[in-house]
């Protein structure tokens, strides 16, 4: 007998290096049975040397459900046991395969969803009539990608992954929240960039924002907006990007024409546009400045405000992502209403009962991540400082927020706010910093991050710090300093 046992367990062993055999085939997956879900396609892709198991899944948890899922495996020794969800953007509606493609050849298994429909960025219209895509949307079709993926993951490899990550920007970020605060055990690590997260309040921004730009006079050109970015940076440090966004008061005021002059500055009414742009939407009632806006220094870049607050003209101003993402989610999600001109929308009242329709579908906005920190999970957080789509210092709020009701977060939290980066990348600074590799150290080998450094192009970087931290110059170096505010 014991020869017998000696005899299998060294075949097993033998086995070992050539486990890979022993998966399901590609193919087969097909015939895996998926709560709420099917498998619609299947099939076998190389790159590099390597071979991915493509999966087509449609999920279809309420009568009103249509949600398009992608996994992709590595087969065999090209998997490195661990598993990705990503993250989409804006308002859904298709799949960004080569992005998964790209993160499978790392090794990972990946996934990702359309939530629930089909159509442009910045289209909302698929949700006139359908409460239940909306829901898709905000929360449920991410659950339901976790669990197909996980699924297929454990019948292809006889087990599931030893770890298994969420990492998104934009509304990945607010999608990366909403699985910390809504399905804390379902992730060990995650990476919320630029987070979307207080969504309902930044269509709020959106409607401010185009409802100044809409008064007489009041439109801010592309000369106008090279005058407020070279006065942002002059008055904040005079380099190509603002390094301490908190140390710097910029008041676009100061650059309102005198006398005679005729360039390089602007009208009382473009420099009020400006101020409530960075400012953020003011309640008429209040005063209150619920969410801030955006900050100065990258009015003027590529990617900038034209892309996503003014246009390239006063007429392409509706073509603005900022505009069409407001303008949908009153239209679709709010108020049902194709018709409705958010334009002439109260910012007080009004925009307070849109508010509560939407904010417990879309926003991932609660400060108590404490199922998430007791189950050991790590969050990452990252934003740009220059993004002109989601205001910086979102972040920050909701930094301050998790202190304020979990006290010392430092053990599973950090966040990292990046000088010149416009959204999720891009800017007149080094932005590259991978981190999926920076969240995996600290789940798999317990090195919780301190400063990291992001690249750029020509090998220049910069010195990133937990914040609040900054980066300061010292000796011939930087150093992480506390923030001056």
């Amino acid at each position: 007998m014991k020869g017998l046992l000696f005899a299998v367990g060294a075949a097993l062993a033998l086995m070992g290096p050539g486990l890979a055999k022993a998966e399901t085939a590609c193919a087969d997956l097909k015939a895996t049975k998926l709560a709420n879900a099917e498998v619609t396609a299947a099939a076998t892709e190389s790159q590099g040397g390597a071979d991915y198991c493509r999966l087509s899944v449609t999920s279809r948890p309420t009568s009103d459900s249509e949600i398009g899922i992608e996994v992709w495996i590595p087969v065999g020794a090209a998997w490195n046991g661990k598993f990705v969800q990503l993250g989409n953007g804006g308002f859904a509606g298709s799949i960004n395969s080569a992005y998964l493609k790209r993160i499978a050849a790392q090794g990972y298994a990946v996934a990702g969803t359309d939530n629930g429909h089909r159509a442009g960025g910045t289209d909302a219209s698929w949700a006139l009539g359908h409460r239940e895509k909306i829901v898709d949307y905000g929360w449920r079709s991410l659950k339901e990608t976790t669990e197909a993926a996980k699924a297929l993951i454990a019948a292809q490899k006889a087990g599931g992954p030893k770890q298994s990550y969420f990492v998104g920007c934009s509304d990945g970020g607010r999608e990366a929240l909403m699985e910390a605060q809504r399905y804390p055990a379902d992730f060990d690590g995650i990476v919320a960039g630029a987070p979307a997260n207080y969504m309902s309040l930044l269509f709020g921004n959106a409607a401010g924002q185009q409802q100044a730009l809409a008064r007489p006079g009041a439109y801010l050109d592309k000369a106008a907006l090279e005058t407020l970015q070279a006065g942002a940076l002059k008055d904040c440090g005079g380099e190509s990007f603002i390094r301490d966004p908190l140390s710097c008061r910029f008041d676009p005021r100061t650059l309102i024409c005198k006398p005679g002059q005729n360039s390089g500055c602007l009208t009382p009414a473009q420099a009020t546009a400006a101020a409530e742009i960075y400012r953020g939407r003011k309640d008429p009632r209040t005063g209150r400045v619920p969410l801030p806006g955006v900050s100065p220094g990258a009015e003027a870049l590529g990617g900038g405000w034209q892309a996503w607050i003014t246009g390239v003209s006063q007429p392409g101003i509706v073509n603005a992502a900022g505009y069409q993402f407001g303008s949908n989610a009153f239209k679709y999600f709010a108020f049902q209403d194709p018709k409705f001109d958010f334009l002439k929308m109260d910012l007080g009242a009004e925009f307070d009962r849109a508010k509560a329709i939407m904010s417990p579908m879309i926003d991932s906005d609660s400060a108590d991540l404490s199922a998430f920190k007791k189950r050991g999970g790590k969050l990452i957080q990252y934003h740009g400082w220059n993004d002109p789509a989601i205001p910086a210092r979102s972040s920050i709020l909701y930094s301050e927020d998790l202190r304020r009701t979990m006290g010392d977060v430092s053990s599973f939290y950090r966040l990292y706010m990046v000088p010149g980066m416009l959204h999720c990348s891009g800017g007149n600074s080094p932005t590259n910093v991978d981190w999926i590799a920076a969240l995996d150290a600290w789940v798999v080998g317990g090195q919780a991050p301190a400063a990291v450094t992001a690249t750029g192009a020509g090998g220049a970087s910069q010195l990133l710090c937990p914040h609040p931290g900054v980066a300061r110059r010292e000796g011939d170096g930087w150093a992480c300093k506390a923030a001056k505010r």
